[in-house]
């Protein structure tokens, strides 16, 4: 079990504290795996018409969304692997929407973007079980902020329900 009790708001950027909030349990593979299923669990009854739907003009549609929970979840997992070496290097950040615009999320069918979460959080938990107590606690510098490894791990599971949670708000009305 990898507890998330004893985090501290100096693992993170203040920026990440919605996503940490979140968070409905303290053992994050236990989160890792609640997420994943709460977003199968969202995305199985939806229409074609509703996963390609967008709310408002220039807002992304729940395949896209989808695009960019895989592809927050790759970036934040190759920043707590690096991390985890004690990289000092200080990673860059990167622009979701740009990202987004040039991911062809639209084009795909969802059996294959949900193929490929199942891929990429089977990757991040065996990562994660990878990780000794110790490297859990290394930190290391991305975008300008100090965030430490087991944040990392927090951030990509919060950051999953966040995006459920405007998904069920927005666009399954």
């Amino acid at each position: 079990m990898v507890s998330l009790h004893s985090i501290s708001s100096n693992e993170y950027n203040p920026y990440y504290q919605p996503y940490i909030n979140a968070v409905k349990t303290n053992d994050l593979f236990e989160a890792f795996d609640l997420s994943y299923t709460d977003t199968l669990v969202l995305l199985e009854n939806c229409s074609t018409k509703q996963l390609n739907y967008q709310y408002e003009i220039n807002k992304w549609t729940i395949k896209e969304i989808i695009q960019h929970i895989i592809d927050a979840e790759r970036i934040l997992c190759y920043r707590a692997l690096r991390f985890s070496r004690n990289d000092s290097s200080n990673l860059p950040g990167y622009d979701e929407n740009w990202f987004v615009e040039y991911s062809n999320a639209k084009e795909r069918e969802i059996p294959d973007l949900l193929s490929e979460f199942h891929s990429v959080r089977s990757a991040s938990i065996s990562l994660f079980k990878s990780f000794t107590h110790e490297m859990l606690e290394r930190t290391g510098i991305a975008n300008e902020s100090e965030m430490s490894v087991r944040a990392a791990g927090l951030i990509i599971v919060g950051h999953n329900w966040h995006h459920l949670k405007i998904v069920k708000e927005r666009y399954l009305i």
